[in-house]
């Protein structure tokens, strides 16, 4: 299969845009092409209404959108609900010689695409479904080394182990209280006088500016480097710098992008999660090797490096080689 150009397309959230794009990519190094991203501004009412209610000939592009117009890629990779739309309106432009691959579950008719991405903790069955643990990203052994290396002099002093802790914060699954940063925060200051490590810690907009002050407050210290948001973001830095890592349960994506780097990565609970496919997704990374749960102590323990990404895309590359495509239904 020969790619031709492939379109990434999302609503320009950034856990869309890195899974779009490192798939899109991905495909693209295993069949050629170039990968132009594409985001969505859809317009009203298909920007409030769930997938399933979007009819197969709406875009739902609206204005503040890029360019949707001819020439028509050969591959549309989709992520996120407002992306489906604009996807399968694509395929019918180009009278179904477009292939649509989306990832993550789409809450919407299967028979839509070509091959869907879906993460196993999804539970998404079907002939044109590629199952995967955990979720794309778009970080490669390249963007790793040139971040190792700009980032180098940043890092040279702290001390070694170097452990990454990775926050999130409250969502719809689970909540970071106060009580749950305060542990944290005294975790990792037992931890840092234990092992004489140094700590790169980043929280996100999740983290909550109260949370946020507590970890301030208490991480204030030479041996840790804390990215409070401001400057140049490192996080490609701390994945390739680090020696292990530390990720709250709220976060697919970063549990994922730290499992691809080979090293230890453990999970923090947060409160809450119980028989979700948080839940789900934590046991099956957990149970296959990839985590551990971090109860406040270091272990010595070699993960095998996941890469996902790069399987996820030799598969579809296989399953697209006849050049052929699904009908639109």
């Amino acid at each position: 299969m020969k790619a031709e150009t492939i379109w990434a397309i999302t609503d320009g959230k950034a856990g869309m845009v890195n899974q779009a794009r490192g798939l899109a990519h991905a495909i693209a190094r295993e069949a050629g092409g170039d990968v132009v991203e594409k985001v969505i501004v859809p317009r009203a009412p298909w920007a409030i209404l769930p997938a399933g209610l979007w009819p197969s000939g709406v875009s739902g592009i609206g204005p503040g959108s890029d360019d949707f117009s001819a020439p028509w890629p050969k591959i549309v990779v989709s992520c996120g609900r407002h992306a489906i739309g604009p996807a399968v309106w694509i395929k019918r432009q180009n009278e179904g010689q477009t292939a649509i691959v989306h990832a993550q579950h789409p809450r919407t008719a299967a028979a839509r695409f070509d091959v869907i991405v879906a993460q196993s903790h999804d539970a998404l069955d079907g002939a044109n479904v590629l199952t995967v643990q955990g979720s794309m990203h778009d970080i490669t052994g390249a963007s790793l080394a040139a971040a190792r290396e700009k980032w180098s002099d940043t890092f040279a002093k702290l001390p070694r182990p170097l452990i990454a802790v990775l926050i999130g914060g409250s969502n719809k699954t689970y909540r970071m209280t106060a009580e749950v940063t305060r542990r944290l925060a005294a975790d990792l200051s037992r931890l840092r006088t234990a092992k004489g490590c140094g700590l790169l810690v980043t929280a996100s907009r999740r983290t909550g500016a109260a949370n946020l002050a507590i970890l301030r407050k208490e991480l204030s210290l030479p041996d840790i480097y804390f990215w409070d948001g401001s400057g140049e973001n490192p996080y490609h830095a701390f994945l390739a710098a680090a020696d292990a890592f530390l990720v709250s349960a709220d976060s697919v994506n970063m549990v994922s992008e730290a499992c691809f780097t080979g090293k230890p990565v453990y999970v923090l609970p947060l409160e809450g999660g119980g028989g979700s496919k948080f839940e789900r997704f934590h046991n099956e990374m957990r149970d296959a090797g990839h985590t551990r749960t971090f109860v406040g102590e270091l272990e010595d323990w070699h993960p095998d490096r996941l890469d996902q990404t790069s399987y996820a895309a030799r598969e579809i590359t296989a399953r697209l080689g006849g050049g052929g495509s699904t009908q639109v239904k």
